[in-house]
């Protein structure tokens, strides 16, 4: 399975699991000049809207998946998220970013769920 592939199967399990949680799903792969969203979700416990980064890996020989999130990457969410809000006409709407951290093993995937990241 090519990268692509794999983070596109990371990103539907992150899904499944969100909406699992009874979080509705409003958009996916979100794109602007500034960097692109991978999940836009409504929480029913808080209503906020959350922002979500999915980072997928194999194993850990890069570190855990959700270290790959950098200050310049959470700059770049916060830009495109309020562009989000903007075009939604939420911009007085709670919103936070969150990371879906998954790792594959044995055809397992371990899901941990980090809510509301910051700089």
């Amino acid at each position: 399975m090519d990268r692509k592939a794999f983070g596109k199967k990371g990103e539907e399990k992150a899904v499944r699991y969100l909406a699992g949680k009874g979080y509705d799903i409003l958009a996916r792969n979100y794109l602007k000049r500034s960097g692109e969203i991978d999940l836009i979700a409504r929480d029913p416990a808080s209503d906020e809207i959350v922002f979500a980064e999915v980072k997928t890996r194999h194993n850990r020989a890069f570190g855990y998946p959700e270290e790959a999130v950098d200050e310049a990457k959470i700059e770049k969410i916060i830009e495109t998220a309020e562009q989000w809000l903007t075009e939604k006409n939420q911009e007085d709407r709670d919103w936070r970013i969150d990371i879906i951290s998954i790792e594959w093993d044995n055809g397992e995937a371990l899901v941990q769920h980090f809510e509301n990241i910051s700089l």
